[in-house]
């Protein structure tokens, strides 16, 4: 069968129910028609105007962020700014964009869970429950441990390894071995003191704030700022892996692709900067 966008859209509320989305976000279909057939998908963490580029030279009509394209209302469009290009690019091309955020996050076997699976935790369980006591293990953030303990350089070269940065910010002393460890994929400053109150050595996410920081030096705790594009970058692998198992079990029979064109938007700028010029 030819899917529509609705299909879509219902493939991804079976995986991530919507209803788990936080109350300020804005998830689910963003533009298009729901009835417009999929041609092909292009799946990206963030709506730019660069990957909708993309969606056009690969002849996806469908895209699917993490980031949702709508995040807050709209008092006006401008069409000669950034969002305007990317709104106009998107309706002129009939490219239907659907935003998997919050409902991701929380979801069971989210963000927080390829993130912390790729780090080589078991046993997970949410940090913060999400009110839907009947969506188990849903919730915000993960809290996991290794089968057995690691030292922390194997832990820190495992965290540059699956986050592919060459380095990180830390706050507290790393422990000299690591065995419970509290993961947020994304904003997860506030979830800091919950992985440590659950017994967590080390705690991972992204955004901690300087205040956090201040507080887990002075709790005797660490905590690993490992930016929100890498802690979130996984999730794109991941829609593409659901929506692909989908694609066989309902005969869709069409190409879902992973962007190539998304690049980390901070760079490291060291004592060395110019000195080639």
């Amino acid at each position: 069968m030819v899917p529509r966008v609705k299909n879509i859209v219902n493939s991804l509320n079976l995986e991530a129910p919507f209803s788990l989305a936080e109350s300020w976000d804005n998830v689910g279909l963003l533009i298009g028609n729901p009835d417009q057939e999929v041609t092909s998908i292009l799946i990206g963490l963030d709506p730019t105007n660069a990957l909708i580029d993309e969606a056009l030279t690969s002849g996806a009509n469908t895209v699917i962020t993490h980031h949702p394209v709508i995040f807050r209302p709209l008092s006006s469009i401008n069409t000669a700014d950034p969002n305007g290009k990317l709104l106009t690019k998107a309706l002129t091309n009939r490219i239907a964009i659907i935003g998997c955020h919050t409902n991701l996050d929380s979801a069971a076997d989210g963000v927080s869970d390829i993130l912390a699976a790729k780090l080589g935790l078991e046993e997970l369980s949410p940090l913060l429950p999400s009110a839907e006591k009947e969506l188990s293990g849903t919730g915000l953030g993960r809290i996991g441990s290794f089968s057995t303990p690691v030292s922390a350089t194997v832990f820190m070269n495992r965290v540059r390894e699956v986050l592919n940065l060459s380095s990180v910010q830390v706050a507290g002393k790393i422990p000299k071995k690591i065995k419970t460890v509290g993961v947020c994929g994304g904003s997860g400053s506030d979830l800091a003191a919950e992985a440590f109150i659950r017994g967590a050595d080390i705690y991972l996410s992204a955004e901690i704030k300087h205040d956090t920081a201040i507080w887990a030096i002075e709790n005797r705790f660490c905590v690993i700022d490992g930016t929100h594009f890498a802690t979130e970058q996984p999730s794109v692998a991941l829609l593409a892996e659901k929506l692909s198992l989908a694609n066989s079990i309902q005969n869709w029979n069409i190409t879902i692709r992973q962007s190539e064109s998304e690049v980390h938007p901070f760079v490291l700028i060291d004592k060395n900067y110019g000195k080639e010029e």
